[in-house]
Order: structure tokens, then C-alpha cells, then sequence
């Protein structure tokens, strides 16, 4: 069984957001970037069923210029066989989608997994397009994805609980937590993961569709005021006046 699992890069959860002078462009310079982490799922579940079947291939995808694959390499040494990167900046959730359908068909793959959505832009979209120019199914967002020959079954989050769902190969699924718990690469993976392909292809498809007019920060946090607990009046009255909350 074929696996291909799309990952993002994107900054650490710690970094500290800046943008160019012009506010079009998210500022890199300084900002230590990782895997997204839901694609982490993605990337060891796959992992973790093709070592149950005893066989098949995991094939990691990347949307980005150059400076994305050692993220590439890290996958790679966490168990994946080999890489593809499209050499383009991922500009729109549509044109993302675009490069990953026309990897997915021309490779034949059976299974298609991803992160609910990334981290910086939390867009939920890309899984739900990928599967729409394919015209397979999307399960999303999965917490658990078992295989049975060519038949799925997952375990998907709805409004007020969860879903048990089947499916046939090929499909697109979307995962995030408790699907697995993420691997690290360890040395053996490390030093293996240099010598894996990784293949870059040049993007296809339309234009990004759209564009950032603008980004800015949220307004910065004003000072907490204290007040006295026999002084509920006080409290209500800012309450009512100056948080109006009630």
C-alpha cells in the first residue's frame, strides 16, 4: 500500500511573530521552523500501518522553496522512505491543493494523509479541496485510522461526539491527536535519512487565487485592574462600562 503524507513547515510555537515593514509578508528572519505538528500524526500513523502490513511505501510532500527540507529530512528520518517537494511557496490553501492532487494521481497512491490544518494560518482546508480534484472521499478531522486490506476505518470528531466511518482506497484523511502518539527520529533514522530520495518537481496548476492585503498583531493586552471584594459594586460597574460583559 502506497501512503502519502503532506507536510507544512511552519514556525515554532514559540517564536515571536513579526512582519516585513510593509505588513504583506510574514518576517523568517530569526524564526526556527518545524513540522507542523498534526501532520506529525499523519506522518507516524502512516508509518505505524505500514509496518503492520509488513510492507508498502510512505512517501512524504512538501509545498515549499529550499529552505523547508531539512523538515523534509527530519520526516524521512523519522520512517518515511522517500520525499517530494514542489518548489513553489505554498501562497493559497487552493494552490497547495493543486500540488498535492496532481502528485497523488500521477503516483497512484492509495492512502492521502495530512494535519487537520496547520498551525500558523489554521485554515482546514487543503484536505477537503485535495479530495474534491480527486474524486475520492474526505474523512476529516480523524482521531483514529485503522486498515483492514483496501477498507479504512476511522473514528472522526462531529458536533457533540465522535463518528465510526468506512471507506475504500484511495481517500483523503485529515488526523490530529489521539491518532498516535508522534515518533522522534532516533540516530540510526538520522544517518539513513540522508541517503533517502528526495525529489523536487517544479509546481503545476493555476496561480494562487488569492492574496494578503495586509497582517497585523493583536492589539497588545491592557494592565489587569484589582478590586477589593467588599467593593462589588466597583467590579460591576467596570464590568458593565468599560469590559461590557454584562
Amino acid at each position: 500500500m502506497k501512503f502519502l503524507v503532506c507536510i507544512s513547515n511552519v514556525p515554532d510555537t514559540t517564536t515571536k511573530i513579526a512582519f516585513t515593514p510593509d505588513n504583506k509578508e510574514f518576517n523568517k528572519a530569526g524564526v526556527q521552523f518545524v513540522i507542523n505538528p498534526w501532520d506529525e500524526y499523519a506522518l507516524t500513523r502512516a508509518i505505524e500501518l505500514k509496518e503492520a502490513q509488513g510492507g508498502g511505501t510512505v512517501t512524504v510532500l512538501n509545498v515549499g522553496e529550499a529552505d523547508t527540507e531539512p523538515n523534509i529530512r527530519k520526516a524521512l528520518a523519522i520512517g518515511a522512505d522517500d520525499a517530494i517537494r514542489v518548489n513553489a511557496y505554498p501562497k493559497d490553501a487552493f494552490f497547495v491543493a493543486q500540488q498535492i492532487a496532481s502528485i497523488a494521481k500521477d503516483g497512484g497512491y492509495d492512502v492521502i494523509l495530512m494535519g487537520k490544518e496547520s498551525i500558523d494560518y489554521n485554515g482546514f482546508q487543503v484536505h477537503g479541496m485535495v479530495g474534491e480534484l480527486l474524486g475520492i472521499p474526505t474523512v476529516a478531522p480523524a482521531m483514529k485510522l485503522d486498515m483492514s486490506g483496501n477498507t479504512a476505518t476511522l473514528e472522526r470528531e462531529i458536533e457533540g461526539g465522535k463518528e465510526i466511518v468506512e471507506v475504500n482506497t484511495p481517500f483523503v484523511a485529515s488526523c490530529q491527536q489521539p491518532m498516535c502518539e508522534p515518533r522522534i527520529p532516533n540516530m540510526r533514522g538520522i544517518m539513513t535519512a540522508r541517503t533517502k530520495p528526495l525529489k523536487v518537481v517544479e509546481p503545476v496548476g493555476d496561480a494562487p487565487r488569492t492574496e494578503v492585503a495586509t497582517y497585523a498583531l493583536p492589539p497588545k493586552k491592557e494592565g489587569v485592574k484589582l478590586i477589593p471584594a467588599e467593593n462589588a459594586g466597583e467590579l460591576i460597574k467596570l464590568l458593565r462600562n468599560e469590559a461590557k460583559v454584562i
